[in-house]
């Protein structure tokens, strides 16, 4: 009986100490990912300071700054004073940037900031970007302020030091926040655009954490070896570029990538709730990250400025990643080899364990077919947490999924995948055996990693070095005659892989995604689990003894309790106040025609300031096509503006020209058409035009919509092609930016910020229009006319 006491003792000790290790390894990761200490002003100067650079941000970051609005001018003017005062060539690039999307064109006048530091024997171009404009809910701080401000600093930096040997280029565009307007017009109309280059982009989609390199060009070795080798704090992962390359998202890189620059694009994304709210704001930027972001540009500045650029074209990608602070990378001809290497490891585990009558062939096959319910419970389980937040706090559900304090929530979740996939492991433990249910987890993850050899290879080292490992460990523990502790040892590579790799991207799912796409991280952490699970058998009864009903009920029991108290606490965390505002969404309009006006919302629980303005569901008053989604509607006083126009220059087959509008104040101008359109075009005179074509409709409103940010005052000229059609409806819209000048309008308070919805704090004002076929002065639609249910 002693004998028997202490073997357990010992199991349970190597148990503990397995755990410690997963944790201890999971604490290391952590820190090892973290971001930098911000420096002083009284810093070297041949060295980037955060408190430096913050000097600048608060010059031109204090409000927002949408393109075209008197704000976006007086940044555009301190930032290029402060890049001639470097020495810089600077000129101002006016022109027209376009954006074409499923029957929409948006276009926009914008100023580009062009800065040029020749270089004493060039090789080519190094391109710096950052936008400069603001979404128009905030000042933008961190999206995309904070890496301007760091420009300033890294060329103040750059020229402690004598002259590098390429050129660097420096772009601080405009009109990204409304579709890489900017960036578009630099490709397209100025010769730095078209010429090529290495570019370094930086963005932000939150207000804190460690800069990460999020994307690449394609065939990137060279670029990452460089990145690896020149910053001395790199962070993110091939994982990423593979991620980010799968979604339908873009920043200024996407078109300048598509010109023919080759790069990289670095962001940091956490407490991303207040991204694109009034809450970015320099207050709430984590210095650390600014000093991240700053460090590693200055530092690839000086790398790539003094490279011959030539040497940094390769042929093919890389796999990357850190485990421990160490950076490992390797070609991308070895996913393949290292992902059928992770496949014969598991078949040989296999193998081995039937040879040793551990498992059958039928119950290896059960075991990996049941390893999928604990990832669909665990992925389930989470979009219906995020389901049930939703029900009991509608204002969690305008945050994009983003509660301001998260962390119980993940935790909650991380419970709940633990959970489901302990629960997997004890109820088929006694019919298939823990062998069959181990190698049959990794079968999921070896399967993973072929798959992502094959459509994303940067990702597949997450799945095929757990599973190598994992297998690797077990084959040499398998036939071990050793104490407990030592098969445990050899058992963890597998386990200790998992954990340097696996929860590290669940963080960043959950900081990139949110809780309402919560079940793409739970999937994360249930593979961890699979990896994880054969631990347990360190804690468990022999599988010849019964265990008790009472054992049996206090794992899910104790699981559901802990899961319950983490969300309460998530409740009473994420109470909104003035430093973590409840985000709302209000807008005007009026129907310039009729002079009758609406205040709107989209919430679907308006808080009480809203209410104040909203009451009611009806919105067969509202403009032709305005009604997108259930709205809350009530009655406003009109106002006093000029409105839009729109007239008609010429109409010819399937061209119609028009002279469009915004009226005095208006920063922005919106036309809806009845009709599917096949191509749009605006000039804005000297300032230059663009053209895109359009295919397919917009949803949830009128066929076609085109846009243009920053109108001037004397108008834009919009033509557009369409099929041949009797007669034309059209909607101008007017947006000028606030609700201040509407009567009666009362502020939020502090711990309200506007909603990101696009039409939020904006007073729209419209008009609508017949166009008939031969007409050239167009035939104002009578008040009731155009009304379609939305």
């Amino acid at each position: 009986m002693i004998g028997k006491f202490s073997d357990v003792s010992r199991r349970v000790l190597a148990g503990l100490a397995a755990l410690l290790t997963l944790a201890a390894v999971m604490v290391l990761s952590a820190m090892a990912d973290s971001t930098m200490q911000p420096l002083p002003a009284t810093a070297p100067g041949e060295q980037f300071s955060a408190e430096r650079a913050l000097a600048h941000l608060k010059e031109f970051a204090a409000e927002p700054r949408p393109i075209g609005s008197s704000a976006s001018d007086r940044a555009r003017d301190y930032l290029a004073g402060q890049l001639r005062a470097a020495g810089l060539r600077v000129e101002i690039q006016r022109s027209v940037g376009a954006r074409p999307a499923a029957g929409l064109a948006t276009f926009g006048q914008v100023d580009n900031i062009v800065g040029r530091l020749p270089g004493t024997g060039s090789t080519g171009t190094v391109l710096i970007a950052a936008h400069y404009d603001s979404a128009a809910m905030g000042p933008g701080a961190s999206d995309d302020g904070a890496a301007v401000a760091a420009m300033i600093e890294t060329v103040r930096a750059l020229r402690t030091r004598s002259g590098l040997r390429n050129d660097i280029v420096l772009l601080m565009s405009d009109g990204e926040e409304d579709g890489v307007l900017g960036a578009e017009a630099f490709v397209r109309d100025h010769p730095l655009g078209k010429a090529g280059g290495v570019l370094l982009n930086w963005e932000a989609r939150g207000v804190g954490g460690p800069s990460l390199m999020f994307e690449t060009s394609r065939h990137n070795a060279r670029l990452v070896e460089t990145f690896a080798g020149a910053v001395p704090a790199p962070r993110g992962d091939s994982a990423m570029v593979e991620l980010y390359r799968l979604l339908p998202n873009n920043t200024d890189f996407t078109p300048l990538t598509k010109a023919g620059f080759t790069g990289m694009n670095f962001a940091y994304i956490q407490r991303s709730s207040l991204y694109h709210t009034a809450s970015d704001s320099i207050a709430n930027l984590d210095p650390g990250s600014l000093q991240h972001h700053g460090t590693n540009m200055l530092a690839l500045a000086r790398a790539l400025g003094d490279a011959d650029l030539g040497t940094t074209a390769s042929d093919h990608d890389v796999t990357y990643f850190r485990a421990l602070g160490t950076m490992i990378i390797y070609p991308d001809q070895l996913v393949w080899p290292l992902a059928v290497l992770a496949v014969i490891a598991v078949a040989g585990l296999a193998v081995l364990a039937r040879v040793r009558r551990l498992l059958s062939l039928p119950r290896l096959l059960a075991a990996a077919a049941s390893a999928m319910v604990p990832l669909v419970v665990s992925a389930a389980l989470a979009q219906g947490l995020w389901e049930l937040l939703v029900a009991w706090r509608p204002a969690y559900d305008l945050m994009g999924g983003l509660p301001h304090r998260p962390q119980s929530y993940q935790a909650a979740i991380a419970v709940l995948c633990a959970l489901a996939v302990l629960g997997w492991y004890l109820v088929l433990r006694r019919r298939l055996g823990p062998a069959a249910l181990a190698v049959g987890a990794l079968t999921w993850l070896a399967g993973l990693g072929v798959l992502c050899a094959q459509v994303a290879p940067g990702a597949s080292f997450l799945f095929t070095l757990p599973t190598l490992m994992g297998a690797l460990g077990w084959l040499a523990a398998v036939p071990l005659r050793t104490p407990t502790w030592a098969r445990t040892v050899t058992a963890m590579l597998g386990p200790i892989t998992a954990a340097m790799l696996l929860p590290s991207l669940a963080g960043n799912v959950f900081d990139g995604m949110g809780l309402a796409l919560g079940g793409v991280s739970a999937l994360v952490l249930a593979l961890f689990g699979l990896v994880v699970v054969p631990i347990t058998e360190l804690f468990l009864p022999d599988l010849a003894s019964r265990s008790k009903r009472a054992a049996v009920l206090a794992v899910p029991l104790t699981a559901l309790l802990l899961a319950t108290g983490l969300v309460a606490v998530g409740f009473v965390a994420n109470d909104f106040d003035a430093d973590r505002p409840r985000r709302t969404h209000l807008a005007y309009v009026m129907d310039a025609d009729t002079r009758t006006a609406h205040w709107v919302s989209a919430d679907d629980a308006p808080a009480r300031w809203t209410g104040q303005y909203v009451s009611e569901h009806d919105t067969s008053a509202l403009p032709a096509g305005y009604a997108r989604g259930t709205l809350w509607t009530g009655p406003a006083p009109a106002i006093t503006t000029d409105g839009p126009r729109a007239t008609v220059l010429a109409r010819s087959g399937d061209t119609l020209k028009l002279h469009v509008t915004a009226g005095k104040g208006a920063r922005s101008v919106t036309l809806r058409i009845d009709r599917p359109i096949t191509h749009a075009t605006a000039s804005a005179g000297r300032f230059g035009s663009a053209s895109v074509p359009v295919t397919g409709t917009r949803a949830g409103t009128w066929p076609s919509e085109i846009r243009f940010r920053g109108i001037p005052a004397q108008g834009v000229q919009i033509t557009v092609r369409m099929p041949e059609t009797d007669r034309i409806r059209l909607i101008a819209i007017a947006e000028t930016d606030g609700l201040s000048a509407v009567p009666g309008f009362v502020p939020r308070p502090p711990n309200l910020v506007a909603a990101t919805r696009e039409d939020g704090d904006l007073v729209s004002v419209t008009r609508s229009y017949t166009l008939a076929r031969d007409s050239q002065i167009p035939e104002r639609l009578p008040s009731s006319s155009g009304k379609i249910a939305g």
